[in-house]
């Protein structure tokens, strides 16, 4: 399964092309807007959050609520764009709007206008925008309802913003002893408008995107992403571009923003000594072949593990300050303060739902890959055939 975005933040839409999709899926529509309404939502975010409310036409690919099999193209229109057409013109090369000239430190503007050799800084900020991401989040709710027909569930929370921690294990426990529960806090999540499960953390969140509003500073934070369902040999110790979890941290290393990414017990493992964070392999006739911990989050080799899949990545402060932090002027070459674009306060609860729903894109680029893509029928034959085999060993 391939996959191509293309657009702008002010542009006129935001369109995904996925190639390679399996024919005869129903498509839920509304649950792709609901997942494009989470990423708008969370606690800490900007002013343009307001001005679009997403959603999601699709233009080929799929036909009476089915996938054909043939290319489906997304498209997600950008309402901002109605005060922006004189600045985003696709014609006239006579206006020069809104240029930008004093590039943001953490940001794209000064390396990308170095690469491409343009002067006006905005050609680059359009496109490297996290407003891209909305239209990944499409992708990604389309893939997440082909896994839930496999029995594979993803899951995205936020672990911690600042210095202020959510409940670390509530995650990671629902996935191993409690799947069936993993609905329930998905919701209670959602109920949340920073994502997190306790509310005293809730609470201290608030009051630190609060503060960090009120001095025109920004906040990062924490995620974690959790995967269930999944049986183990998903990936290849093969080669080292279809090792899973390599694929895995390059999806979630590719979101604005984000810094670092961790499996399991992530770069604490680095603390301890061997015999205390290798999961220890039993057997059962229920389950097979199964673990007594999950320290290394559910892959081994490359490939999954049959052990819930456990992710974790950093998100740094969005650059953007209100505040601007100093920068250089590229047509004087002067000391000068950063341009400020519109922004967010914080943003890791919409990376969250972000994250999660750019695993489940990944997950089922694999899965394609590995089992018969060409229908839903045969897809879920083959994937059951191949669960039973695996529990079988």
């Amino acid at each position: 399964m391939r996959i191509l975005t293309a657009g702008e933040s002010h542009g006129t839409q935001l369109t995904a092309i996925i190639e390679g999709f399996p024919a005869g899926m129903t498509v839920n529509i509304e649950r792709i807007n609901h997942d494009l309404k989470r990423r708008q939502q969370g606690y800490g975010r900007g002013q343009r959050m307001a001005i679009e409310s997403d959603q999601v036409q699709i233009t080929s690919g799929v036909r009476h609520g089915r996938t054909l099999g043939s290319p489906i193209t997304l498209t997600i229109h950008n309402k901002d764009n109605a005060n922006w057409q004189s600045i985003m013109n696709v014609e006239d090369e006579n206006l020069h709007k809104r240029e930008v000239f004093q590039p943001r430190p953490g940001h794209a503007d000064l390396v990308g206008g170095m690469k491409t050799g343009t002067r006006d800084l905005r050609n680059v900020l359009e496109r490297s925008s996290a407003r891209e991401t909305a239209i990944r989040v499409a992708v990604g709710s389309l893939c997440a309802q082909l896994l839930e027909q496999l029995g594979v569930q993803v899951i995205g929370k936020v672990a911690k913003i600042a210095d202020i921690c959510d409940d670390e294990t509530v995650l990671a426990n629902t996935l191993w002893m409690h799947p069936e529960n993993v609905g329930f806090l998905k919701a209670h999540l959602e109920e949340s408008d920073v994502h997190v499960w306790q509310k005293e953390a809730e609470d201290a969140m608030h009051a630190a995107i609060d503060e960090g509003k009120r001095n025109g500073y920004s906040l990062g934070g924490t995620i974690q992403i959790g995967v269930c369902g999944l049986p183990a040999g998903i990936g290849s110790y093969m080669q080292w571009d279809k090792k899973l979890d390599g694929l895995l941290a390059q999806s979630v290393m590719s979101i604005n923003a984000l810094k670092g990414v961790s499996f399991g017990d992530g770069f604490t493992l680095g603390d301890e000594p061997g015999y205390r964070v290798m999961d220890e392999i039993m057997w059962d006739e229920m389950n097979g072949y199964t673990r007594t911990s999950n320290h290394l989050g559910g892959i081994e080799g490359g490939m999954s593990n049959g052990m819930p899949i456990l992710i974790n990545a950093v998100m740094k402060p969005i650059p953007t300050q209100y505040h601007p932090l100093n920068t250089v002027d590229i047509r004087t070459r002067e000391v000068v303060t950063a341009s400020v674009e519109r922004s967010d306060v914080c943003a890791v609860p919409a990376a969250s739902v972000v994250a999660e729903l750019v695993v489940a894109t990944t997950l089922a680029q694999v899965i394609l890959e590995q089992f018969d893509d060409s229908n839903m029928e045969r897809l879920i034959r083959d994937w059951r055939t191949y669960q039973s085999d695996v529990r079988n060993y």
